[in-house]
């Protein structure tokens, strides 16, 4: 599934949630666009420039994103279910820091909502994917 290119507004005010987990779950299913086959986002930023970018990423049970390398840090918060990758398993709580040059296959059993923060765009690794950089 080529993942739906959407065009993010730039981020023109700082964006205040006091509570992230029920900001998460007031969003309806129109907040939430394509990103991977079973993997959908909410994005609170996309610079198409720099690729500096801050998105919500919902995994259904058993959805999986092909292995891609970290160009930039990226940080990721599990704030429901778990996620698991070739490293370990990332239950509710667990914060999970990429450096550059790492690489991984991350999925989900259970279905997961996960907040990750890229420093820059990811490079999909795996012959054939649907997109060689993602955002």
């Amino acid at each position: 599934m080529q993942k739906a290119e959407t065009r993010i507004p730039p981020l023109l005010h700082s964006i205040v949630l006091p509570d992230l987990r029920d900001y998460v779950s007031k969003l309806g299913p129109e907040d939430w666009q394509p990103f991977h086959e079973g993997v959908s986002a909410h994005w609170f930023y996309r610079d198409a420039d720099s690729g500096a970018s801050a998105v919500l990423l919902r995994y259904q049970p058993g959805a999986r994103v092909a292995e891609h390398e970290h160009v930039g840090y990226e940080h990721m918060l599990v704030l429901e279910g778990d996620e698991y990758d070739e490293k370990g398993s990332y239950p509710a709580g667990s914060l999970v820091i990429h450096p550059p040059g790492t690489r991984h296959s991350p999925g989900s059993k259970t279905g997961c909502i996960a907040l990750l923060i890229y420093e820059k765009p990811v490079r999909f690794v795996e012959p054939g994917s649907a997109a060689s950089r993602c955002r």
